[in-house]
């Protein structure tokens, strides 16, 4: 963040000082919301939720060195050379804050969201675009009404574009991120079956979705994946809530951007031609599974819209580096190979990453698989569904855990995948894995972010030296 000063923050935020302190000249560097990464000089903003109340730990940042603080109440006493901005919400002031400082920088920001595929579009938008830009990105999945303002308070002079990524989990949530973001380019990866649980159907998620439009800037196009049956119905009905144009990708016939001859070295990476409407060019893409097309023909769209050669975004794919826990290849001793798709998980990227492991190079092919959340009343069968595609696998073995997770495994069963095993607890499967995982394993694992399955992950690693 580039230095503001408490007069600027309060004008920005509607605040007014508590106690003695008045140099309306005094610098803020950051804003922090964890009291835990004070640095000095930064403000501290405390957030308030159903069980957690940020005030609590004023005293904690500003002892920490935060040079102040915004609060929704009084105080009992007032440290000397601490500043205290009273709001009427931390939230709102939040976003305020994050609202007022964007507009500072007249640089074009591209918003990235869909059910599937957010991160790794995001990422390789953000990796081909920085080959000609210095570019502002969301680090990790900072994607809601909190990370977002984070990501944008992060701006500074040097940067000349932003590719933030938007997402929501329940139906008015996007048009909140929209008014914070105001994006001048949208790209949707698909609409799918993650979080259906709130929205009820697929869609009612599209309309969620496109919601990212209610604030977006005149003229702002929409990147769309044209084989996304949903998406390519809006593309084409009368009521289109985008004021540009709209531009359509995948492997379909008469998209925009196409991708063809698609092949893979099932070790590390993908190639494929890519079709725009300057020309053609081969690309290689860092990452495995045919759904990795889909973010790289996001990413030339983009790049095009903005100038760049297609030798230009070739590099930049080629440069593209996933996300921790988003289908990380771990290469073990002994032939052995991790696949770690652990951060999350959904119907669709469940089966795209068993496609993967299907095609892996291996001897022996396991999917530690856990439960998928937020599916509602259909989670029983969308995991059944993932057992169905297993048995449809070349996949030797099944460790299926977690209480929804059964249904993978009933279904793989029915389905004969050669062998499952079924564990309602991360820990009852590790000796079992100890055991499966030998010279020539190639094992993914891959469950919604509330299981953690990265402790899976690292007991792996810890089983299997590093190659």
């Amino acid at each position: 963040m580039e230095a503001l000063t408490l007069r600027e923050i309060l004008e920005a935020v509607n605040g007014r000082l508590l106690g003695e302190f008045d140099d309306l000249d005094a610098v803020v560097s950051r804003v922090e919301t964890d009291s835990r990464t004070i640095s000095e000089g930064a403000v501290f903003l405390p957030l308030m939720g159903e069980r957690f109340d940020g005030h609590a730990y004023i005293g904690a940042a500003l002892e920490a060195g935060a040079a102040g603080c915004f609060t929704q109440r009084e105080r009992e006493s007032y440290l000397p050379g601490k500043f205290y901005i009273k709001v009427d919400s931390t939230y709102r002031a939040l976003r305020d804050l994050a609202v007022w400082y964007k507009n500072r920088f007249k640089i074009p920001v591209v918003a990235v969201t869909g059910s599937v595929g957010k991160t790794t579009a995001k990422d390789m938008i953000a990796a081909v675009l920085s080959e000609k830009f210095r570019v502002l990105k969301t680090e990790g999945n900072k994607n809601n009404d909190i990370g977002l303002p984070l990501t944008l308070l992060g701006l500074k002079r040097e940067h000349q574009i932003a590719v933030v990524e938007l997402g929501i989990n329940h139906p008015g949530e996007m048009d909140y991120l929209s008014a914070i973001a105001q994006p001048d380019l949208v790209c949707l990866t698909n609409i799918g079956d993650s979080h259906i649980e709130a929205f009820g159907c697929r869609e009612n998620t599209l309309k969620a979705k496109l919601e990212i439009f209610a604030h977006a800037k005149p003229g702002c196009a929409a990147i769309l994946n044209g084989d996304d049956e949903l998406l390519r119905a809006a593309a084409a009905g009368p009521d289109a809530p985008w004021t540009g144009p709209a531009i359509l990708v995948g492997r379909g016939e008469g998209l925009d951007y196409r991708a063809g001859d698609v092949e893979s070295d099932w070790r590390s990476q993908m190639s494929c031609r890519v079709d725009t409407p300057r020309g053609s060019c081969h690309m290689d893409i860092p990452g495995l599974g045919e759904h990795m097309v889909y973010p790289t023909l996001l990413a030339t769209a983009v790049g095009e819209r903005f100038g760049m050669t297609l030798e230009e975004i070739a590099a930049g794919v080629h440069n593209f580096a996933p996300t921790k826990m988003r289908m990380n290849i771990l290469p073990r001793s002994d032939g052995i190979t991790i696949l770690d798709d652990s951060y999350n998980a959904s119907p669709q990227s469940m089966r795209a990453a068993i496609e993967v492991l299907d095609g892996y190079t291996g001897d022996y092919k396991v999917a530690v698989l856990g439960d998928m959340f937020e599916l509602g009343p259909l989670a029983g069968v969308l995991h059944a569904g993932v057992g169905e595609f297993l048995g449809r696998s070349h996949v030797d073995c099944l460790v299926a855990i977690g209480e929804l997770a059964k249904s993978i495994y009933d279904a793989a069963m029915d389905s004969q995948v050669p062998q499952c095993y079924y564990f309602t607890a991360k820990e009852e499967a590790l000796p079992v894995l100890k055991e499966l995982i030998k010279p020539g394993t190639t094992v993914l694992v891959k469950a919604s972010r509330g299981m953690a399955f990265e402790s899976v992950t690292e007991y792996l690693k810890s089983i299997a030296r590093e190659a």
